[in-house]
């Protein structure tokens, strides 16, 4: 099984986050702390690298940032227009949402899954096929710190952990309603993102280092 060294030594020094016209989702709070804001959403987040030494932690807190900025839009988006106008959302946002937390952060950020809805999440190396078979295969481990000569690679597993997952990657006839599953189906033609069952594993995210 892959494992982390825990001994690298970094100062992680993240400011307060301010978040700008946070709407109240009370269905999706506990989307922060699990599975998944309009496009007007700032960013105004710092970590700061002072030695060029990675720890599991460092990259897990830029991770952790990353989902609650993905998943309050998501909630925002649902909140607007349901379950079928957050398929669009995503389709629209999610990759630009990415791109800019992975400039902010220098770091590059990506999600990534065995069974994708947006091709570009596919698993693309051969590092991310085995990592992704490890957590698989062990449904207790939660991330994995990866260095190759020097090149730092971060797995953080993304588990279906609310119902309201399942909204969109459950069953497509009895947990995903019929607008949203045609939505899906317009935008996403070779979608394979169903068929989940609550707290399964849906994906990784993935940072690495830009060398």
């Amino acid at each position: 099984m892959l494992h982390s060294d825990k001994n690298n030594n970094i100062t992680l020094n993240p400011n307060p986050i301010i978040l700008s016209r946070i709407i109240s989702f009370i269905l999706l709070a506990g989307f922060l702390s699990a599975c998944s804001h309009s496009d007007k959403k700032e960013i105004d987040r710092d970590v700061a690298f002072d030695s060029v030494e990675y720890t599991k932690s460092t990259f897990d807190s830029i991770a952790t940032q990353s989902q609650s900025t993905l998943l309050q839009n998501v909630a925002s988006a649902i909140e607007i227009g349901g379950t079928e106008y957050a398929v669009e959302f995503c389709n629209e946002r999610a990759l630009p949402i990415t791109d800019s937390l992975s400039n902010h952060f220098d770091v590059s950020i990506s999600r990534i899954t065995d069974k994708t809805r947006n091709p570009d999440n596919g698993l693309k190396t051969a590092l991310d096929r085995l990592v992704f078979e490890d957590f698989i295969n062990n449904s207790d481990l939660i991330d994995s710190l990866i260095n190759e000569e020097g090149r730092f690679t971060y797995y953080k597993r993304i588990n279906t952990a609310l119902p309201a997952c399942i909204k969109c990657h459950g069953s497509s006839s009895t947990d995903i309603d019929e607008l949203t599953h045609l939505k899906i189906q317009t935008f996403y033609p070779d979608d394979l993102a169903v068929g989940y069952g609550m707290n399964e594993l849906r994906g990784l995210w993935k940072l690495e280092t830009k060398n």
